[in-house]
């Protein structure tokens, strides 16, 4: 397994911690910044039909548009997108 260098993502306190400092939870909307993105084999030269992975992230693959970047990430387990890109090489 990868490991991910989360040094550069911003991280706040979660909503739901409270003020005594007990049951802190830090979030970070910015994780993705930290993804490496792969363009997939399947797209063509024409900039059509563009995919991108980031398949190093542990336990998940985040998905998005490459002509949309900035655009909303589709999250998926690992295991499930794994089960995905198998069935579709099968032809299913």
């Amino acid at each position: 397994m990868r490991v991910v260098d989360l040094s550069s993502v911003t991280w706040r306190k979660s909503s739901y911690s409270n003020t005594d400092g007990g049951n802190c939870v830090e979030v970070s909307d910015d994780l993705l910044r930290t993804a490496d993105w792969h363009k997939s084999s399947y797209n063509n030269s024409d900039g059509g039909q563009c995919l991108e992975a980031a398949p190093g992230l542990p336990s998940l693959v985040p998905v998005r548009d490459s002509k949309a970047p900035a655009r909303e990430t589709l999250l998926f387990a690992a295991s499930s997108w794994s089960a995905f890109v198998a069935a579709v090489k099968a032809g299913h």
